[in-house]
C-alpha cells in the first residue's frame, strides 16, 4: 500500500471519530481546524504510528493539539454544558446531581482517562498509548481515576 493509501484509509476509518473526540472537549467554532491539525500530524508521523494503534495515537495527538490550544489561552472546556443538546438516555444520567457531583469532584486527569474507557471505548493497550505509558500504567490510571469517581460517589450527601 502506497503512503497516500495508507493515509486516505488511517483519515477514512478515523475523521468522524476524532471530530467527536475533539468536539467533546471543544466548544469553539475551530474543530474542524483542530482535527485538520491532527491529520496534518498523522501525515507527517505516518510511519511513527503504531500499526493495531492508530486510533489511540490519533486520540494522544488530538489531546496534544488541544492543550497547545489551552496554552495559547484559548478557552477549551473539559466538560461539555449538554443543555442545548436534544434530550437522549445519557442526559437522565449527566443530570443526576449525584454524579456531576462525583464527577466534578475528581481530577481532570481521572475524568479523561474515564473518559478514553466508557466514552471512546478504549481497551488497555489502546488507552497506554493515548496516555503514553505501558499497559499495567494505563490499568493502574483507570483503576485509580474509578476509585477516585467511587469515592467522590459514596461521599456525596446531597
Amino acid at each position: 500500500m502506497s503512503r497516500h493509501e495508507k493515509f486516505e484509509t488511517l483519515f477514512a476509518d478515523n475523521a468522524d471519530l476524532v471530530y467527536r473526540y475533539i468536539s467533546r472537549r471543544h466548544r469553539g467554532n475551530n474543530v474542524e481546524d483542530m482535527t485538520s491539525d491532527v491529520f496534518t500530524l498523522a501525515w507527517t508521523k505516518l510511519d511513527e504510528i503504531p500499526q493495531g494503534f492508530e486510533l489511540a495515537w490519533l486520540y494522544r495527538t488530538a489531546w496534544n493539539v488541544l492543550a497547545n490550544a489551552h496554552r495559547k489561552h484559548i478557552d477549551i472546556p473539559t466538560d461539555l454544558d449538554i443543555s442545548g443538546v436534544e434530550p437522549d438516555v445519557a442526559d437522565d444520567v449527566l443530570t443526576n446531581d449525584k454524579l456531576i457531583h462525583a464527577w466534578n469532584a475528581v481530577g481532570q486527569r481521572d475524568r479523561e482517562v474515564l473518559r478514553l474507557a466508557a466514552w471512546e471505548g478504549l481497551n488497555g493497550r489502546e488507552l497506554a498509548t493515548v496516555l503514553g505509558t505501558s499497559e499495567g500504567g494505563a490499568s493502574a490510571a483507570l483503576s485509580r481515576a474509578r476509585t477516585h469517581l467511587r469515592q467522590a460517589w459514596d461521599a456525596y450527601e446531597g
